[in-house]
């Protein structure tokens, strides 16, 4: 009867009758069933079911304390399936059948027993016992192996972006390290503001994707080393939509969408004076609003042809002079309290170009 049912299944017995006990132990390893584990003591049986794993229960109910009832309600916890109990009594009246079925147990079997019916209500129980084990195994295994697809696909994305970004950097000479620096320095703030890790992992990624609109800039106005006329200023500023129109999607994912917005929104100043839309306050995307401050300290510190890199005190000065006009204030007192792990973000560039990689740093949690 019980071929189907793996030999090392724990079977737990709890009742106060020893002769109790010595039948039922007799009866199920007559049926095969001998990993049996029986307490006469109901105190050391709970004890023993909190500790170790089992398959079912023979629970009695009237009982010294703890009863049986009690110890249903210890046991409220477990899985109901993987660990079903069966309640063996002599209670015999509707209320004690309802309590117990409402504690949790999965059968309730009164006294004096029916062995036959006791042997196939076991059966059914360690079946379903047995089937729910499987299940939750398989659940593992398919979770892992989601997990790893998911893995593949986001080494796939920080490829994608990678390329992307650098696209972006080569057109406009900006250096590798500052544009997946935008990202480093952005997860840092928006951790610090209590984002969530999903979200400060997505504009990590997404960041360095500001300025991807400048591939659509023409080189007579992208690499122009004087001053922009007013016409070609228009056009440059176009590169917010051009990159809003490259990564936005109608069935985008989250970090594309991200990016589209941070492309779009990255010059809108707090005070409504940015492009393209004029944007103000809050009403600015807080991802745009977070990378415009990190662009700004981060293109200040380099040196370019027409510039020499601004020192740290110099670049944090007009930071904190910006706030409530150009950057979201709230922001720029998160990034004053944080200057100096940025500043370290910015040596340790320096000193190793080799962490390009740091943009795709995404928590496997």
């Amino acid at each position: 009867m019980f071929t189907d049912i793996p030999a090392n299944t724990r079977i737990v017995i709890i009742d106060d009758v020893a002769a109790n006990l010595r039948l039922l132990e007799s009866s199920l390893k007559a049926f095969g069933l001998s990993n049996v584990t029986s307490f006469v003591d109901s105190a050391s049986g709970l004890h023993w079911l909190q500790e170790q794993p089992w398959d079912l229960l023979l629970l009695d109910l009237d009982m010294p304390a703890p009863d049986g009832f009690e110890i249903l309600r210890q046991l409220s916890e477990r899985d109901r399936s993987r660990s079903p109990v069966i309640i063996l009594t002599a209670l015999s009246e509707p209320q004690s059948r309802r309590l117990g079925l409402e504690l949790g147990a999965n059968d309730y079997l009164t006294k004096p027993l029916d062995l036959p019916e006791l042997v196939l209500r076991v059966r059914n129980c360690l079946r379903l016992s047995q089937a729910t084990e499987k299940l939750q195994n398989l659940n593992r295994v398919l979770e892992d192996k989601v997990h790893e697809r998911t893995l593949q696909l986001q080494d796939s994305y920080c490829a994608v972006i990678r390329a992307l970004s650098r696209a972006a950097g080569y057109r406009d000479n900006e250096t590798g390290d500052h544009i997946l620096r935008i990202g480093k320095t952005a997860a840092l703030l928006a951790d610090a503001i209590g984002m969530p890790m999903d979200w400060c992992d997505l504009i990590r990624m997404a960041a360095p994707m500001h300025d991807l609109g400048k591939i659509g800039i023409p080189d007579r106005i992208l690499l122009k080393e004087g001053p922009l006329s007013l016409e070609e200023r228009h056009e440059m500023m176009e590169h917010s939509r051009i990159g809003y129109e490259i990564l936005h999607e109608d069935q985008a994912s989250a970090l594309t969408d991200m990016a589209a917005e941070i492309a779009y929104c990255h010059h809108e100043k707090w005070d409504g004076s940015g492009y393209p839309r004029g944007l103000a306050g809050k009403d600015i995307p807080l991802s745009s609003r977070i990378v415009a401050l990190c662009d700004v300290y981060d293109a200040l510190r380099m040196s370019r042809p027409y510039k020499h890199a601004w020192s740290p005190e110099r670049a944090q000065a007009y930071i904190l002079e910006q706030a409530g006009r150009h950057f979201d204030p709230s922001l720029v007192l998160v990034m004053q309290s944080h200057f100096k792990a940025i500043e370290q973000l910015i040596a340790d560039d320096a000193e190793d170009n080799g962490m390009h990689d740091g943009i795709c740093s995404v928590s496997s949690g």
